[in-house]
């Protein structure tokens, strides 16, 4: 590919493409000439920057380029089982919200490196039992939620449990891989856990989860701060 029609080339087979993550290395041609075409694009906003050597195609919209699905954007950053939404990411990508963050946050069960970019990771090196049990995204997202339900969630406590309940029902989350993975999460997420799966009608599940302390279980997590 000759320098004078390298910019156009990559421009063209960006533009025309849908919902898909980009690298540098997709390219032929001189590994700066690329990167800089694909931050010129990231500019113009023809382009989502994630973090340093990835970007994203989605929807061009008034905003600004749509972000990437929080379950792609797990697997493409980082590529290992137990990874998932954080904090707003996974309030909304359960639909227990609708607040969009101004960055994508990621949950990973060990170190993480530097993360420049729109995207953000944070490390969960003790939960352990996530990668062993690999979970899938939308298992850590609510394991990440229950870490601070009353500031994450909007919805009231029963439409909560019931939009949780929907989710485990479609199996799209497990109650036994989280039963199992919650025995390396802190206190106040298998507390909430216990909670959780009595209100959405799994008290059997509920008396597996290892105790964070020894009083009974109370419905509404509403008002469990």
């Amino acid at each position: 590919m000759a320098d004078r029609s390298l910019a156009p080339a990559i421009r063209s087979k960006v533009t025309s493409s849908h919902d898909r993550f980009w690298r540098p290395s997709d390219f032929d041609g001189p590994p700066t000439a690329v990167a800089k075409t694909l931050s010129r694009l990231a500019g113009t906003g023809d382009l989502r920057r994630v973090r340093r050597g990835l970007y994203w195609r989605g929807t061009p919209t008034l905003l600004g380029m749509s972000p990437p699905p929080a379950t792609r954007l797990a697997a493409e950053v980082a590529g290992r089982p137990g990874i998932g939404p954080a904090g707003l990411s996974a309030a909304l990508e359960l639909g227990l919200a609708t607040q969009v963050p101004r960055y994508d946050m990621l949950a990973v069960p060990g170190r993480v490196p530097r993360n420049p970019g729109a995207v953000r990771l944070v490390s969960r090196a003790a939960c352990t039992r996530r990668r062993s049990e690999r979970l899938r995204p939308a298992e850590v997202a609510l394991l990440e939620v229950l870490r601070d339900w009353p500031g994450l969630v909007e919805l009231p406590a029963g439409d909560a449990a019931d939009h949780v309940a929907a989710l485990v029902d479609a199996s799209a989350i497990r109650v036994d891989k989280l039963v199992r993975a919650a025995g390396t999460e802190p206190a106040r997420v298998r507390d909430r856990l216990r909670r959780l799966l009595v209100d959405v009608g799994r008290p059997d599940a509920a008396v597996a989860v290892p105790p964070a302390r020894s009083r009974p279980i109370h419905r509404n997590l509403a008002t469990a701060g």
